[in-house]
């Protein structure tokens, strides 16, 4: 089986203290990193060294964790942030620089050959300080196409390894992504890397589309956290990837360790897991509907596209609604060593509906039933 031929960048810190509850302590960025480590991404993004001094020294102790991912940060187009970065020890260094007329007017006020001109000096420090270097094109998907390739052959002459394709406003569609990378993919032959945000929830399908029209690498999250809403959430990839090559995704990244990754993050920037969070959510693999469940005691693969086993889960069948089935109540009879003719599970089943509907009950209250029908 070939190996998957994308990577992970995940930027939790980097663009996910960019989040609005982030404040993260020394002691919580080494947890963190450790724990993306464990889990396997490949790459962990750090602040830029250039943003505080403590940025700077967080970034130096990260470096010298020696994990086996690559500590890489990000950084504005200038000398004296290369400068920054090479002190601290990390072994590569994503530039951007605004390439679209709304950023370019609001933020630089550089012309596209401007940009062009100012790439060079940092760029060339940074590479022959042996560096992988990366050039992303801010706000690419409100830039005009030809200026996004001019700035990206510019960026491949100078050496760099990568470039970048950032969805900064959340405003691409898959449709747009696919047609984008594939452009620039026939532009130039280095790596290319997808940065989505999540504005219009579309960052996962993005991701998705970028490699499959070319991208080698990813930005990612945990729990998908970072400016406004976040970028692509590293659950939420690695599920949907899992589902295309399961074999491939599980030999790669320790799938057991999702739920205490974010569950780490979650409690250092003090927020919930979502309840429909991919794989990990609370209902993620909770069935409820009697037909389904029916299906899911016949194969659970019927209304499961990925099984929980692989991630280190269980799943959860609730008997004991208004909508359960003479399945479902079979099915909990049999565990519990009883039998029931046919006629006496449907009249099971039309009292434990008319149980639940004053409230949903709970195994316990369901097992009381059956016992009482057993005795009556």
């Amino acid at each position: 089986m070939a190996p998957l031929a994308w990577k992970l960048i995940d930027s939790t810190l980097r663009e996910g203290e960019q989040f609005a509850r982030a404040r993260f302590r020394t002691e919580d960025k080494l947890e963190i990193a450790r724990a993306l480590d464990t889990f396997g991404v490949e790459y962990v993004e750090v602040t830029s060294p250039a943003a505080s001094p403590q940025s700077q020294r967080d970034a130096t102790r990260i470096a010298q964790l020696g994990l086996g991912a690559r500590v890489i940060t990000h950084s504005r187009c200038v000398v004296d942030d290369v400068r920054a970065a090479l002190d601290t020890g990390v072994r590569g260094i994503g530039f951007f620089f605004a390439t679209s007329r709304i950023l370019r007017e609001a933020s630089h006020g550089k012309s596209i050959q401007q940009i062009i001109d100012a790439m060079g000096p940092p760029l060339e420090l940074a590479l022959s300080a042996g560096l992988e270097v990366r050039f992303s094109a801010e706000d690419a998907f409100r830039s005009d196409v030809e200026d996004l390739l001019a700035v990206y052959r510019a960026a491949e002459r100078l050496g760099v390894h990568r470039v970048g394709i950032p969805d900064t406003v959340g405003i691409a569609t898959p449709r747009q992504v696919y047609a984008l990378v594939r452009e620039v993919r026939r532009a130039v032959r280095c790596d290319i890397g997808f940065h989505g945000h999540d504005d219009t929830r579309c960052a996962v399908a993005n991701a998705h589309e970028a490699l499959a029209a070319g991208a080698t690498h990813v930005d990612v999250s945990v729990l998908g956290i970072g400016e406004r809403v976040g970028i692509t959430p590293l659950g939420g990839l690695v599920a949907r990837m899992f589902s295309l090559e399961p074999q491939a995704v599980a030999e790669r990244y320790q799938l057991g360790q999702l739920r205490e990754l974010e569950r780490l993050v979650a409690r250092v920037i003090g927020v919930e897991i979502p309840f429909n969070n991919c794989v990990t959510g609370e209902t993620a693999y909770s069935h409820k509907a009697g037909m389904h469940i029916k299906s899911m005691m016949a194969n659970p693969g019927s209304y499961e596209i990925i099984p929980p086993e692989a991630f280190g889960l269980t799943r959860r069948l609730i008997l004991g609604s208004r909508l359960t089935g003479h399945h479902a109540i079979a099915y909990r009879a049999r565990e519990m060593g009883l039998r029931f003719g046919e006629s006496e599970l449907k009249a099971l089943t039309r009292r434990i509906k008319e149980l639940a509907d004053r409230g949903e009950l709970s195994e316990s209250q369901i097992d009381d039933v059956l016992r009482e029908w057993v005795t009556a």
